[in-house]
């Protein structure tokens, strides 16, 4: 689990440091917030792996930033455990109902965060990566890197493969050329948005007559995954 990111989100400077202490040690790279809005901003910019957060923050609470960052599909797959002072079951269960994948009680040992936060990713990681997704007759496999369409084999290059795994995590959605760069491509690496078409025409032509309008253009924005009529 070592190198992963983790974004800790709590308004008490002490208890970030102790957490971002103990969690650097145990492998783990730690960005810091002291308020839901910068917390966002840094889920967007950063991307991290798993978000440690606050019940009580000065400016939106804990509990409705979780909401919102699992509303949006950008953000939703980014696992959450909730940092609270209160033991009360109410706000255990109204933590996990609002889509955190676990909840720790402070005080809580530095060892003890570390074991729940390997667990949580442990499991939701594991999950996205081994489950084949299968929409209609079109099935990838994460695991051995295949396609097929209805049960043959489909050929595709890696860029479309990467880019056919990112519509099939993340349907219904329209996205524009520059995210599809970053989310695709990598946002470090410098490739001209045209070339998104370029490997969208050919994960098209990859796809068939069946199901190439899955992957529809959306005027004004990019393109999205869709089996809707456009």
């Amino acid at each position: 689990m070592s190198g992963k990111t983790i974004l800790i989100v709590d308004d008490e400077a002490p208890i970030r440091e102790m957490v971002a202490m103990a969690l650097e040690m145990a492998g783990y790279h730690c960005i810091e917030a002291a308020d839901a809005k910068q917390a966002h901003s840094l889920v967007v910019d950063h991307k991290p792996d798993l978000i440690l957060l606050d019940w009580m923050l000065p400016d939106i609470s804990g509990i409705e930033l979780a909401r919102r960052l699992k509303r949006d599909q950008m953000t939703a797959e980014i696992p959450i455990i909730m940092l609270t002072a209160k033991g009360e079951e109410d706000h255990k269960i109204q933590g996990l109902e609002t889509g955190a994948d676990d909840y720790i009680t402070k005080p809580f040992s530095p060892r003890e965060l570390a074991a729940r936060l390997k667990a949580v990713l442990r499991r939701t990681q594991g999950m996205d990566e081994q489950t084949p997704i299968v929409v209609k007759g079109l099935e990838l496999d994460p695991v051995s890197h295949r396609v097929s369409i209805d049960g043959d084999p489909a050929e595709m290059g890696p860029t479309e493969y990467r880019l056919l795994q990112f519509f099939l995590t993340h349907q219904e959605r329209a996205y524009s050329r520059g995210q599809l760069l970053d989310q695709v491509w990598g946002g470090n690496v410098y490739v001209e948005e045209r070339t998104v078409d370029v490997h969208i025409r050919r994960l098209r032509k990859a796809l068939g007559s069946d199901y190439e309008n899955f992957i529809q253009t959306v005027r004004g924005t990019g393109y999205r995954f869709s089996i809707k009529a456009a």
